[in-house]
């Protein structure tokens, strides 16, 4: 199923529908700030073992993120967080980033098994967030890649839909994706380390 949403004004029975799919275990492929998402419900164990095979990858070696609406999410599966790191995901967030910190025990236990780290993402997307907000927790998200040599990623949402139709539940079409990551932080020691720069400027914040 491929449904359009305006990023301007997301439409709120769009959303509850995106949100209803994946409250019985479905998966979605969404927009975000940067590109294109594959996510479902933190809290369906089910769902994550789909995107896992989807992915071809084992659960425990996943490297997924945890979209999130907001900081006040975060702290429900990382360890505590201190003032100056805090204050500086209050002036990056939402954004382009992906935060890596140290999990705590709320992470699901699929993926927890050998994992000490969880990668951390607030959108700058309406709809992403919108979805989040309305689900009332984060969701389970990896990126869509392409098999093109040139692009890495995937930015055309009926192009999407074409190829992903019958391995998920449902496409958002919320235009055209970025063809450029999230910048990847890891805050697990303490310190601001880039992992990988993608498209957004942490030097701007720090």
């Amino acid at each position: 199923m491929l449904i359009k949403i305006y990023p301007e004004n997301p439409n709120e029975k769009a959303i509850q529908q995106v949100v209803e799919v994946l409250k019985k275990g479905g998966i979605i492929i969404y927009p975000t700030d940067t590109v294109y998402g594959m996510g479902c419900d933190i809290t369906n164990s089910k769902a994550i073992e789909r995107i896992c095979k989807i992915k071809g990858i084992k659960p425990e070696k996943a490297n997924f993120s945890f979209v999130c609406y907001d900081l006040r999410h975060i702290s429900d599966y990382t360890k505590p967080i201190d003032n100056e790191t805090y204050r500086i995901l209050k002036k990056a967030l939402p954004g382009p980033f992906t935060f890596i910190f140290n999990a705590n025990k709320n992470v699901p236990k699929l993926l927890s098994s050998n994992k000490k780290t969880v990668g951390i993402r607030v959108p700058n997307n309406s709809i992403a967030r919108s979805i989040v907000q309305l689900l009332g927790n984060p969701i389970i998200s990896t990126s869509i890649h392409d098999e093109d040599e040139i692009i890495e990623y995937s930015t055309d949402p009926e192009l999407i839909h074409e190829k992903y139709e019958e391995l998920v539940d449902l496409v958002i079409d919320g235009g055209y994706g970025d063809n450029q990551p999230s910048t990847i932080v890891d805050c697990s020691e303490g310190d601001f380390e880039i992992i990988r720069q993608g498209k957004g400027d942490l030097s701007q914040y720090l």
